[in-house]
């Protein structure tokens, strides 16, 4: 199986935002569509040390386009988010207090400014440049950066270099030529950081990588429990900074940071430690004690994170024998528009922009340009959403992939057109929501972006066809996550991902979603609940609607008898766990992968291109 590379559609985008001071937070897309986006609740709370988190960005470095809510919560692309970040540096110098700009990893894979190079290209090759003109203070290595070596050497060779000691990979390494035409194992980047900000304060941190296994041959990654008992990290800790700054791609719960944070806290029991993790896609806050804060900062720069804290001298009084007080900090959640950076910078529209910041949009443009990105296939008449909708609905993406798409676009000069068929694919090929609107290369391979064949086996009566999809979301929970995991996990990373995104979908809607809905005074976006003390959602929203789909859909079964012969088609990596279902339904023949042909040359990320030039025209 293979991993789609997603093109992004970068409509263009005319914005008018109001000054944050006089509250007239309208704008208009491209569509002409006037939209309302929610001003911050409330300013952001300072302290000593200050942190603006990414993380998850996976190429939506243009923000997103669509006028359907949520998406114009996170419409500010990246150059607007670098004019950010100066105005905040400036706040900083005249509040007289640090402030550091962090990402968590995840560059690669998911729009078009990343996977929609031209044939010999480097995934995210072009787009990571942009990254290096923002003062980032660290970055870490994500599982995404290393699918492909390719892309693994390209983060080596060309990204760290500009990082200048900066781009971490604590437990990552890449298998390399020496001079002498020997193998050499070295980081990617940097094993850890110490260095000084602003003010003067001492930081150690190192960046790490949770235990990913489906790594590209010649890269390495060495098991967190492992990476804590080396000599170099014993080292890298012994002496005590002012704080720990710990960056990794990692969830901040259900996961490895407590076996680092309990390695550093053996030596330094009150030492402030700041985390900040990524890989699954959520807002999420912890704190492992009194005197450390751990922040998730979602996906897709719909989030941009805020963590501060109020430092005391409690770990550099090497006499004091009392157990010190709890630190003080903060935690945001920012959504990332116009609006928002604006609020918080004190800028109005004519303040904002900076030189540089417009001068990374216009290169984002540019770059959006070069890869084609506008194509056209067609105008969606409505949203289809993932989750949002039931399935099957009209609504549903789901519904609009394996019922509408599917029968058509496979249909497309293929000689068996005429017989009747089955289509049996997985709801997880779906990534991201259709909008009304233009449907262009970007939206086909955002929104579906695996490159699975489809193959089938003639002559299967309807009854057993339908009754293959039926087990198939029947089988044990055990049969049914080693199928998507052993997808997932090897093409996308998103078996655990999309699992623990989706739960905290669900949760949110079941938590606030009938009663905020109802009211109809706040927008759809992202409703928090984490584990630290107060809100730390920046705007207040409403739930988006969620709903379970099955993992297994399929095209509407064809009008015919239950005895009637069909093919029975379906995409190439369930091909093993089907056919094994397949012969628990029948006794007629044991079927092996030799009687699983071809049955068109299109792919599974072609098929909604197709439908729409046929359909939404």
């Amino acid at each position: 199986m293979k991993i789609i590379v997603g093109i992004q559609a970068l409509s263009v985008i005319t914005a008018t935002y109001a000054c944050a001071h006089d509250h007239d937070h309208s704008y208009t897309h491209r569509s002409n569509v006037p939209l309302t986006l929610t001003p911050p609740s409330r300013p952001l709370e300072w302290g000593d040390i200050n942190i603006i988190h990414t993380t998850d960005s996976h190429g939506w470095l243009l923000g997103h386009q669509k006028t359907s809510f949520p998406e114009p919560n996170y419409s500010g692309d990246f150059g607007e988010f670098a004019s950010f970040v100066a105005h905040m540096k400036e706040l900083a110098l005249k509040k007289d207090v640090d402030l550091l700009l962090v990402d968590s990893g995840d560059l690669h894979d998911g729009t078009g400014l990343t996977d929609g190079f031209p044939p010999g290209g480097v995934d995210a090759h072009d787009a990571n440049k942009f990254f290096s003109q923002l003062p980032y203070d660290l970055l870490t290595i994500g599982n995404h950066e290393l699918y492909i070596y390719a892309n693994a050497l390209d983060m080596h060779s060309n990204f760290a270099p500009k990082l200048k000691g900066r781009y971490l990979s604590s437990n990552v390494n890449i298998t390399l030529l020496d001079e002498h035409g020997n193998n050499v194992s070295i980081p990617v980047g940097e094993r850890f950081a110490k260095f000084k900000t602003r003010k003067g304060r001492q930081i150690t941190s190192v960046g790490v990588l949770y235990d990913f296994t489906d790594n590209a041959a010649n890269t390495t990654v060495q098991k967190v429990e492992d990476m804590v008992k080396e000599q170099w990290f014993a080292e890298a800790i012994e002496e005590e900074p002012d704080l720990f700054l710990l960056v990794g791609h990692m969830p901040v719960q259900r996961d490895d940071w407590p076996l680092v944070f309990n390695a550093v806290r053996a030596v330094h029991p009150y030492t402030p430690i700041l985390i900040f993790g990524g890989h699954t896609h959520i807002r999420d806050c912890v704190q492992l004690d009194g005197r450390s804060m751990s922040l998730e900062s979602g996906r897709y720069m719909e989030t941009v994170g805020w963590m501060s804290a109020k430092l005391d001298n409690h770990s550099k009084n090497k006499n004091s024998k009392s157990k010190p007080k709890d630190i003080k900090f903060s935690r945001r959640y920012l959504d990332p528009n116009r609006v928002t950076y604006e609020y918080h910078t004190r800028k109005d529209k004519t303040e904002f922009d900076t030189e540089s910041g417009m001068s990374i949009t216009t290169g984002l443009k540019a770059l959006a340009a070069a890869f084609d990105l506008d194509f056209l296939f067609g105008t969606a008449p409505h949203d289809f959403t993932i989750n949002r909708d039931p399935y099957p609905s009209e609504g549903s993406s789901l519904s609009l992939f394996a019922a509408d798409a599917l029968p058509v676009a496979l249909i497309v000069n293929n000689s068996r057109a005429s017989i009747p068929n089955l289509i049996i694919t997985n709801s997880g090929s779906q990534r991201f929501a259709i909008y009304a609107g233009p449907f262009t290369k970007n939206d086909q391979l955002t929104a579906s972006p695996f490159t699975d064949q489809f193959l089938f086996i003639p002559d299967i009566k309807l009854s057993v066809a339908n009754a293959v999809l039926a087990s198939l979301n029947n089988a044990g929970a055990e049969n049914r996550r080693s199928l998507i995991q052993g997808r997932e996990a090897t093409e996308y990373g998103l078996d655990y991902v999309d699992k623990r995104y989706k739960e905290w979908l669900r949760d949110m809607d079941r938590r606030h979603g009938v009663d905020r809905r109802a009211a109809q005074n706040l927008t759809l976006g992202y409703v928090t609940t984490d584990s630290c003390p107060g809100v730390g959602d920046d705007t207040l929203h409403a739930p988006l609607p969620f709903f379970d789909v099955p993992d297994f859909i399929a095209s509407n079964p064809p009008a015919v008898s239950d005895d009637t012969p069909i093919d029975l088609v379906f995409v190439d990596f369930i091909e093993s766990q089907l056919i094994g279902i397949l012969n628990t339904l029948q006794t007629d023949k044991v079927y092996t992968t030799a009687d699983a042909v071809l049955y068109t040359p299109v792919l599974a990320n072609e098929a909604l291109g197709i439908y729409a030039q046929s359909a939404w025209n």
